[in-house]
């Protein structure tokens, strides 16, 4: 990449990692096959994403909805999640990562729970990227959580009513430390984002790709990264004001 690339890649990617069943379908593999050939790309993009200065990565590895799936699937991607946590600890501590968990815990075993928060308070201190993985989570979940606690800070004497409003509400939900979300890639060929950080991406870059998951290579991921470097973000101004500000900078 060059350098002009560089200072436009996006400060916070999140991907939501689609096709693992279908990857498994296409090229007859066992049931499950295709979700851990999925764990096993994370690390490289990980690992580039630290290397080209993203600060932040956060990727959806089982969503609120995915509680409906076959119990066999589920109890297999909670197994797979444990692995995953087991083998990016010692991947963090070598790239300096600090790992970060968001979704309902409530629903989780409680061996997977203490995992993930030995896994949080271990990477804790490490700064040179946030890798967040989405564990039981949902975007409604994540806003009606984040009601939830205004509420209680108000009952509490902590929160007026009248100061309720967007930047307030902002402090309440998963990731708010972080920068918002700039480019969102989902893999497998849908276009939708299923419930994936509706108020963090509330302004990201979309990018769609037919590649599935466990397909999904670096190369592609620096395509995308170039593509968001092409676009212009407004953020509700013209593109006058943008050339504008452009200029004055």
């Amino acid at each position: 990449m060059t350098s002009q690339e560089e200072q436009l890649l996006p400060q916070h990617v999140a991907i939501i990692m689609d096709g693992n069943n279908r990857f498994a379908q296409k090229n007859q593999m066992q049931k499950g096959d295709g979700h851990r050939e999925g764990k096993n790309i994370l690390d490289p993009i990980v690992e580039h994403c630290k290397h080209v200065g993203v600060k932040a990565l956060t990727v959806f590895a089982f969503s609120s909805e995915n509680w409906n799936r076959p119990q066999y699937e589920v109890d297999l991607l909670m197994k797979l999640l444990e692995e995953t946590i087991h083998e990016q600890l010692p991947r963090m501590e070598k790239f300096n990562i600090a790992l970060r968990f968001i979704g309902d815990r409530s629903r989780l075993s409680d061996h997977l729970s203490d995992l993930m928060e030995y896994a949080e308070q271990k990477t804790s201190a490490f700064d040179s990227m946030t890798l967040t993985i989405a564990i039981s989570y949902g975007g409604m979940w994540d806003m009606a959580h984040a009601a939830k606690c205004i509420a209680q800070d108000v009952l509490a004497g902590k929160v007026q009513t009248n100061h309720i409003n967007v930047d307030l509400f902002d402090k309440y939900v998963s990731l708010n430390d972080l920068p918002a979300v700039d480019l969102l890639i989902r893999t497998g060929g849908d276009y939708r984002l299923s419930n994936f950080l509706l108020w963090q991406a509330a302004y990201a870059e979309l990018y769609f790709t037919e590649t599935l998951w466990p397909e999904f290579k670096v190369e592609e991921l620096d395509y995308a990264f170039r593509v968001f470097s092409g676009r212009e973000r407004r953020f509700g101004k013209t593109t006058e004001q943008i050339q504008q500000a452009k200029i004055e900078n």
